[in-house]
């Protein structure tokens, strides 16, 4: 068999075939086959294309130089079988090379399999992606052609977390009547988003049922491969009947640029047809075209680099056909191009710009950055949107303007807004609750304990409870029916796993999951869930001792220590006010007992009076004290600790903290948390219970023996449940945001879990005391102070002093015998100390010119004052 070589992605090959002989180089002929479905779309556009790239060629003796190209062409009809015979009947002829084929079922025998609907298909899934949808559904024609593309579309969007929901395929050839039955059950599933993978006459017919159907209408969306686009751009002149089907529809397009080579092809392409079809020419060139246009040029090219390097057109046996020699196949006929590799290695070498832009295949033989157009269908007439392309993905500016920028996905990924089915611009939601007569089946913990959450009746089997009355009043939020049924899930004697029932979601034995569900990482992993409805974490309950308050438990803040210090400190400060004060205030002054009951008395006025707060009464006071603080101090304890059946504290306390399971002991009714705190650790106990907080608050209102210490050390909510990507969550999750902003929320809690005073809750129970090491620096602050303000006070009480001893007359002075002033240490101190106990006179601003008249009146007066004091010292 001959050697096939692959030119592009866009159903080109290069197959050598030929008989058994050798051509020298530059020969006169090159003949060169091509296989398309005449009738159809893409087949009637390369027929014309095909025929202006050969005559450009054979015109132009600088491609070839002189050696004429021959294409021979044959109408496949859609046949994969008859396409695969007439591949085998170019192979026993003159023939140097391939063009197509049509048909991808030949593809898989001539050539290898194109990459075109791989980059179709990635370009569909970006915009189901940039357009926030999760699933698709995906009608096709069950052939090779549509399960290809169908399988390269799974691909791109499992890249992205998409998916297709449901695979409408329709069988070759059928009916109309079978293809509104396809339709019609496509229209049950929830998706609104149709992927429509068809060739043009199939693809027109489910257009027209869609739209007699309504599924064209406001809700849906239709994205058509580049079938759809091929037809349009051929045609015209369609009728409005036609376009008014496919009103909103999204469709591709193979990017092409505004080449020269593009608009002269384009401006004689009626004349080519009415040569090559015998018609009126009144068709126009798609882009399968254009690119079937630039095929023959790059395969001229390639030729051309071929002869031009001392290539020959040769041909030999292959030796593994003569196991096979015989019958009316006649295999021996074919042999093997002997320079195969060296044709390809030229093709793919080809550079030049061709009708579609800049031609060049990468390493695999597929053309560099592949491109589409997104197209909208407005009206009469088609609307780009935008583009994407491999290299920078959706865009509003044209691929070939970005590849001459720096690369930036995130600054690229957007579209112009587009008119979808029932003419809006608002962009369809995609997806409605599926009217296929099947009811969610959505999973509710059968509880033992805390049943004011969910409970269920296992005789009448009716469920209830805060979890079930939050979901009910936020289905009924949606704006379309939801039915469904709730299946209990546990055995009715302890609390079910909650892991495993999220679990039954993955098996899909369960639709949804309904309950006081928290939301934690792994359980994030694996399903979607709700906007949280209530606020919880984990906390620690534990058992607190009561000590009713007495007289003296105002004390218990500071230590004796404390106490003390503070008792002294505020003498000191009392003693040293009374130094400033006594002079000058009245208050200050008086018989020494008197003075000394008011230095006492402003120290303990000080410390009782001096504060702002309102006091609160002792009366029905209680001081809390556990030996556990919070987390850490439950953890260092290694004493059991206890955790409700089911709950993810187990996990949570073993693999995130690091306890050992040797300490934990499994927990199920509230009153197993009564009897085990009460017992505690010394006897068979625990020290403390690890639970989330709404059921631990809901124990605190009948137990009040017990309390919450430290903080919540974990933060989560309580969530509903649903498969990943599931568009339910999501509209759930805003009626649950209503119910909160309208209170609705707030009154189905106070409905079920408001029935007693609020809990106990405390994040420190026995705070330390405070102690001298906490007040350090205010001591030191206040002791600087009073130094400060004695030091200064006792030098303007001496300058005052000598002031006044020198204002003194030397008659109120004793002297000796020889003249000298004689005064003893102690009298000496007895008159300071008199002097500083005299009270200051009160002078008006600026009136006391002489100094010692500020010390108590006139100089005179003052000396007979002093003096006479002096005497009553002395007696």
């Amino acid at each position: 068999m001959k050697s096939m070589l692959q030119v592009w992605g866009i159903f080109c090959c290069v197959c050598s075939c030929a008989l058994g002989q050798n051509t020298s180089a530059r020969p006169s002929v090159v003949n060169v086959g091509a296989l398309f479905t005449f009738h159809s779309t893409i087949g009637r556009a390369a027929k014309v294309a095909i025929a202006a790239a050969v005559n450009d060629i054979n015109r132009d003796p600088s491609v070839l130089q002189g050696t004429k190209l021959v294409v021979q062409m044959q109408d496949t009809n859609y046949s994969g079988f008859i396409s695969i015979v007439q591949a085998l009947q170019f192979m026993e002829k003159d023939t140097i090379a391939i063009i197509g084929p049509q048909s991808s079922v030949v593809a898989h025998v001539i050539s290898h399999v194109a990459n075109e609907l791989q980059f179709q298909m990635a370009s569909v899934a970006a915009i189901v992606d940039y357009y926030g949808w999760k699933m698709v559904t995906a009608v096709y024609i069950d052939d090779d052609y549509g399960r290809n593309g169908v399988s390269s579309l799974d691909d791109e969007l499992a890249k992205r977390r998409l998916k297709i929901l449901y695979k409408a395929a329709i069988r070759p050839g059928a009916r109309k009547s079978e293809m509104a039955a396809v339709l019609v059950k496509a229209a049950m599933m929830e998706s609104r988003v149709f992927v429509l993978h068809a060739r043009d006459d199939s693809g027109i017919d489910v257009f027209s049922l869609a739209y007699n159907l309504s599924m064209t209408s406001g809700g849906y969306v239709w994205i058509a491969t580049d079938w759809l686009t091929a037809c349009l751009d051929s045609a015209p002149r369609l009728g409005t009947g036609l376009l008014n089907t496919m009103q909103g529809v999204l469709t591709l397009r193979q990017h092409t640029e505004n080449t020269s080579r593009k608009k002269a092809l384009v401006s004689r392409w009626s004349e080519v047809a009415k040569e090559e079809e015998e018609e009126d020419g009144g068709s126009l060139p798609n882009t399968y075209g254009l690119y079937a246009y630039d095929t023959v040029w790059m395969l001229a090219h390639g030729l051309d680099a071929f002869f031009n390097s001392g290539g020959n057109i040769s041909f030999s046996p292959d030796p593994r056909l003569r196991a096979v020699v015989g019958g009316a196949l006649n295999l021996d006929a074919l042999s093997v191009f002997d320079e195969g590799t060296l044709l390809l290695e030229r093709i793919r070498n080809v550079s030049f710009m061709g009708a579609t832009g800049p031609v060049k295949l990468d390493s695999d033989g597929n053309l560099i950055q592949p491109a589409y157009d997104i197209v909208n269908v407005v009206g009469s007439g088609l609307r780009t949107i935008g583009y994407w392309s491999n290299y920078s993905g959706l865009s509003v500016v044209s691929p070939e303007t970005l590849y001459k920028k720096p690369f930036n996905v995130s600054a690229n990924q957007e579209l112009h807004a587009a008119i979808w089915p029932g003419e809006t611009v608002t962009r369809p939601r995609g997806w409605v609750f599926p009217n296929n007569g099947n009811e969610l089946r959505i999973g509710v913990p059968d509880r033992v304990s805390y049943r004011q959450f969910i409970s269920v009746d296992n005789q009448t089997g009716t469920v209830g409870g805060f979890c079930i009355d939050v979901f009910a009043a936020a289905i009924n939020l949606l704006q379309y029916p939801v039915t469904y049924r709730f299946v209990p899930f546990g055995n009715g004697r302890e609390n079910p796993s909650y892991t495993e029932l999220i679990g039954r979601i993955l098996t899909n034995e369960f639709d949804a999951v309904v309950g006081d569900v928290a939301i934690v990482t792994n359980r994030t992993k694996v399903v979607d869930f709700t906007q949280p409805y209530v606020a919880s974490g984990l906390v620690i309950l534990t058992a607190v001792k009561t000590q009713s308050s007495d007289a003296w438990a105002f004390l218990q803040p500071f230590t004796i220590r404390m106490w003390s210090v503070t008792g002294v400190f505020f003498l000191v400060v009392g003693a040293v006010i009374w130094l400033l004060e006594h002079r000058i205030n009245d208050d200050f002054r008086g018989p020494p007992a008197k003075q000394v009951i008011t230095v006492f008395w402003f120290s303990f006025s000080t410390l009782f009076f001096a504060h702002r707060e309102d006091t609160r009464s002792t009366l029905g006071r209680v001081v809390l004290t556990s030996p556990i603080k919070g987390i850490d101090s439950l953890i260092a304890s290694d004493e059991p600790i206890g955790f409700q059946v089911g709950s993810f504290a187990e996990s949570y306390l073993v693999h995130e903290l690091g306890v050992s399971p040797s300490r934990l002991k499994a927990l199920g009714t509230p009153d197993e948390y009564k009897n085990a705190l009460e017992l505690g650790p010394r006897k068979g106990g625990v020290v403390a219970i690890v639970d989330e907080r709404p059921y631990v608050e809901v124990f605190l209102v009948q137990h009040d023996k017990f309390a919450i210490v430290g903080a919540e050390f974990t933060k989560s909510g309580w969530g509903f449940a649903f498969p990943r990507d599931s568009p339910l969550a999501v509209d759930l999750s805003t009626a649950i945001l209503a119910l909160s902003e309208n209170g609705d929320l707030q009154r189905i809690h106070d409905k079920w879990l408001s029935n007693g005073p609020s809990p106990q809750s405390t994040t420190d129970l026995e705070p330390e005391r405070l102690r001298v090491q906490s007040f350090s620096a205010l001591f030191l602050l206040c002791g600087a102070a009073c130094l400060a303000a004695l030091a200064i006070h006792g030098c303007i009480l001496a300058r005052q002093y000598s002031l006044h001893v020198a204002s003194q007359p030397p008659d109120a002075v004793a002297t000796g015998a020889d003249g000298a002033i004689r005064r003893s240490s102690r009298s000496s101190i007895r008159s300071f100390l008199s002097f500083a106990d005299r009270r200051e006179a009160q002078c008006p601003r600026g009136s006391c010119k002489d100094p010692a008249a500020a010390l108590g009146g006139s100089s005179s007066s003052g000396v007979s004052s002093f003096t006479s004091s002096n005497a009553s010292v002395s007696r």
